[in-house]
């Protein structure tokens, strides 16, 4: 049971790693492509990926697994439609520790819905991640449209963690993945062309970072992220996919040569410490 803690937690920060390097990307593919060209190609790509590794399942899939997995989708465009909007108006750092706020969220979904109880640890350490993330705001804690947007989305992603976590425990993770990505695809198509976003002029820098977004960011990320959630609790794997706010930035400054600040360093030194105390209240819950 130990070993299977520590897989799903060494998990989801790899996923946060590969995130970080998501919010470079998406800023990079956004220089040619528009943000629903970016999602169709994303979602579609990753649909056909896992749509090839889930096949055998599929041939006895249940309407209650289309269902949750729509749900999760729903809520995963929600997400990712307000985050790479939000991208045109501000820096990947910034809108890495906003997203990242979702991490408080989780858990009070969790209590409205399923009556959760969760530990006072696990509060605080929801309250030091999303305060974490307020560090890269301007000092004034002013905020402009595009990080109001964020802060939306992230409502999001909450929702997609908390889903993820009560329907992997019930259903088969690659048929959840399948449909989840399926749902998001195809609304993303839907607003592509409602938006009249139908002409592609892609440069192959967009093509690389789009390829990298659709194989690498949503396909193994999400494999990885369903699988390790089902021994996570959805509070504690909000913290600590919360760290790719930490990533995003690192690799903004590292590839994108985006200045960091003192106020950047103390958000990652706060959000680190966040995972640490919901690790720490999670092993006193088990003991």
């Amino acid at each position: 049971m130990i070993y299977e803690k520590i897989y799903g937690d060494c998990g989801l920060v790899l996923v946060t790693v590969i995130w970080g390097g998501g919010f470079v990307a998406s800023d990079m593919a956004l220089d040619s492509l528009s943000p629903f060209q970016i999602m169709t190609i994303r979602f579609l790509l990753a649909s056909v990926l896992m749509g090839g590794i889930s096949i055998r399942n599929l041939k006895g899939i249940k309407k209650e697994e289309v269902t949750a997995g729509v749900f999760m989708g729903a809520a995963l465009f929600i997400g990712f439609s307000l985050q790479i909007i939000e991208l045109q108006y501000t820096t990947p750092s910034k809108n890495a520790f906003l997203t990242a706020t979702n991490v408080v969220i989780v858990p009070f979904i969790a209590f409205l819905i399923c009556r959760k109880k969760v530990g006072f640890r696990g509060i605080i350490g929801a309250v030091l991640a999303s305060w974490g993330g307020t560090f890269v705001l301007d000092k004034d804690l002013s905020l402009g449209l595009g990080d109001g947007l964020t802060l939306i989305c992230a409502v999001g992603f909450a929702f997609q963690i908390f889903l993820t976590s009560i329907f992997v425990k019930k259903y088969r993770a690659s048929v959840l993945n399948f449909i989840q990505m399926c749902t998001a695809g195809i609304l993303s198509l839907i607003f592509m062309i409602a938006s009249g976003q139908v002409r592609f002029q892609v440069t192959a820098k967009g093509w690389w970072s789009v390829l990298y977004l659709g194989i690498i960011s949503t396909t193994v990320c999400y494999l990885l992220q369903t699988a390790c959630q089902k021994y996570v609790d959805e509070t504690k794997a909000a913290i600590i996919l919360s760290m790719e706010s930490v990533f995003g930035t690192l690799f903004s400054v590292m590839i994108l040569h985006e200045s960091i600040t003192l106020r950047m360093i103390l958000g990652c030194i706060i959000i680190l410490a966040a995972v640490i105390l919901a690790n720490s209240a999670t092993e006193e819950t088990t003991a």
